[in-house]
Order: C-alpha cells, then structure tokens, then sequence
C-alpha cells in the first residue's frame, strides 16, 4: 500500500472503520466454545479485550516510533498479559534491530531484574522469541549506582544487550521481595546517532499503527486462549511442556515455569505441595482462563519467596479455595470456578515438580 493509498484511507475514515470492525471481530475469541461462559469469566474476557486494546494502542501508536523510542509498562495493575507477575515492574520499549540504543539507569536495590530484547509476533503467530538476554547478575554497576548497557547487533560497552535484524521489544522485568522497603531500578532509553527530534505524524504511521493494534489484540488474546484450551486436558496439574515453549512466547530463561488450569467445584481445594530450591525467587499465582493474574492489590492471590509460610524442613503447602481455613498458604479464587496457575522458579539450583491434589474442604479443616 502507497503512502497515499494511506492518506486517502485516513482522510475518508476507513481506516478507522476497519479498525473498528476488526475490534469487533476479536470479540469471537471471547466466545470461543471451549472457553468458561459464567457471568465473571465473560464480564472478565470484554475487559481483557478493552485492556488489550489500551496496550495495543501504546505499543503500535504512541510509543512506535523506533527513533524515539520511551519506556511503557505493557503489563501492570490494571492491563495484564501472559500470567503476569504481581511481583514484578515491567519495562517495555518498541526498537528496531537494524538500529543501536543506549539503555542508561540507577540499579536500585530490588534483588533481581532482566532485559531481553524480543522478536515480538504476537500479532501474526503469537511468540516473542528472545534474541539477547541480560540480567542483574552479570550487569556491570558503576560506583554511584549507575549502569548504561548498549543494544546492538555488534558487541559494544561494557554491558551488551544483543539485537538481531528482527528484535522488535525490549522487555524488562523487576522482580521484588518486598516492595515496601526496595527501591526499583530507574531507566530511559535513547537512540545512538538517530536524528534530532521526531517527524509529524503520517497517515501511514496512523494507519498502519490502527491495523497493527488490531492485529495484536486478535493475536494475543487467540494465542492465550489457545493455551487454555489445551491445559483443559489436564486439570488441577502440572502441564510440563519444553521450557522453550514458554521462552518462545517472551519467557525469561533464567526462570523455570510450571502451568496449570484448575477448576473446582464450591466445596472444593486444590492442595499444592513442594520443596523449594535454592533459588534467587519464586512465586506462585493464580489467574484468570485469558492469563490474567487475579487482583493481587486487595486479595491474597499469590505467595512468594519473600512472604511464604515455610514448613519445618522448607517445604510448602499452597491452599487454593473460595475461603480461607487456616491451612498453609491461602490463595483466594476470587468467585472464580476455574482459571489458571503459574509457579516460577528463577535462577534456581533444580526445579522440583509440586504434588497437587483436590481435597474436600470438610476434609481439610478436618486436619
């Protein structure tokens, strides 16, 4: 398509009518037949689109530019995507693998954080291969606190984020103990040698950023809605797939992942046991059938490292029901019947696989 195939698209409005028919038309996968029909599940599902709508609009619109490019959060407390992680603070910028950045920051205290740089696909078949991986571990922190690391596709600085002709996303991820006494990392990000200030907007641009949220929405909300369907095989355990499997749609590959979907019924737990490893983090958590993790602002909705109730010899028990009995380490379901799990494992020594099994309640507040 020209440039002025886009300005007349633009200038007559049907590149806003395609935009808003394709918003349409990712409403079917909230309606796909397999997915939960409940009142909260469908309620949750036309949220989730209007959520994937507000970060499709940030990352291909406002925050698309890749010779200026800025630091957005994709996912947080009220935008959520791909099981995110209550404990985390993401960082994302949109970037271009043919082009080299300098990433400048204060390191904080928060104990671990990462940056990747992704081939993000979600759009077209719903990965986010990585291409360069960087975390606190072997990141070079200057006296005063400060670090700057370099994407580029050539080895360069002392710290080296890798870019390939493909990477699209840099993805950064905080991960805290306890937030109310670490301090987050701080970071910008620039261009090197790219021009002086940005261009006007373009119909192009405009045009092209409108298809392309489109195109995001519909491809991630399928990619995540796919998974579910085939965690519904197995219910209330562990789906131990190829870890490259998770680090093919943007996973972290110092952390070791466990899925789930559960479903129980109102008089049910689903019981959870485990031996932690020696590890730098882990957490476990619950989330809705899109991937969604649960309010964790007001529920107890997750259990980490930093917060667990630990056994006499290290071991955990997670408790996973509508109400809470006193019993190990209690996740609310949240009126929920069914959703999704993830445990992670972060820099860890080994990666046991916990028990699982779905007890009555009468059972449990027996023990």
């Amino acid at each position: 398509m020209t440039g002025s195939d886009h300005a007349s698209r633009v200038i007559s409005g049907k590149a806003w009518e395609d935009f808003c028919d394709g918003l349409k038309e990712a409403g079917k996968q909230i309606l796909r037949p397999e997915a939960p029909s409940t009142e909260l599940d469908r309620a949750e599902g036309w949220r989730y689109l209007t959520r994937l709508l507000r970060m499709g609009l940030e990352s291909k619109l406002e925050y698309a530019d890749t010779d200026f490019p800025g630091i957005y959060s994709l996912s947080h407390t009220t935008a959520k995507i791909g099981a995110d992680n209550p404990d985390n603070i993401y960082h994302n910028a949109t970037i271009d693998g043919s082009k080299e950045y300098r990433l400048k920051g204060t390191r904080g205290t928060v104990p671990y954080f990462s940056w990747g740089t992704k081939a993000n696909r979600y759009t077209t078949d719903g990965t986010m291969s990585s291409t360069g991986e960087l975390d606190s571990h072997s990141l070079i922190v200057e006296p005063d606190g400060t670090f700057e690391i370099i994407l580029s596709q050539k080895k360069q600085g002392k710290n080296w984020l890798p870019l390939a002709p493909d990477s699209s996303m840099l993805l950064g991820r905080q991960t805290f103990l306890d937030r109310s006494k670490e301090i987050p990392a701080t970071v910008t990000i620039e261009q090197i040698n790219g021009p002086k200030e940005p261009k006007p907007l373009t119909a192009s641009q405009l045009d092209k950023g409108l298809a392309d949220t489109i195109d995001f929405v519909t491809g991630t909300a399928r990619a995540f809605a796919v998974l579910s369907q085939d965690f519904q095989r197995k219910p209330n355990d562990w789906i131990t797939a190829d870890q490259e499997h998770w680090y093919l749609i943007g996973g972290d590959p110092k952390i070791f992942y466990l899925h789930m979907y559960w479903a129980l019924k109102p008089d049910e737990a689903l019981v959870i046991e485990s031996q932690v490893p020696e590890c730098a983090f882990w957490n476990i958590q619950l989330d809705n059938y899109w991937w969604e993790s649960l309010d964790y602002r007001y529920l107890p909705v997750h259990v980490q490292k930093g917060n667990a109730k630990y056994n006499a010899d290290g071991s955990v028990k997670i408790v996973i029901a509508a109400k809470d009995l006193g019993v190990g380490n209690f996740l609310d379901t949240a009126g929920h019947t069914s959703g999704t799990i993830l445990l992670r494992w972060v820099d860890a020594k080994t990666h046991p696989i916990p028990k699982c099994r779905v007890v009555k309640l009468s059972d449990l507040s027996a023990r």
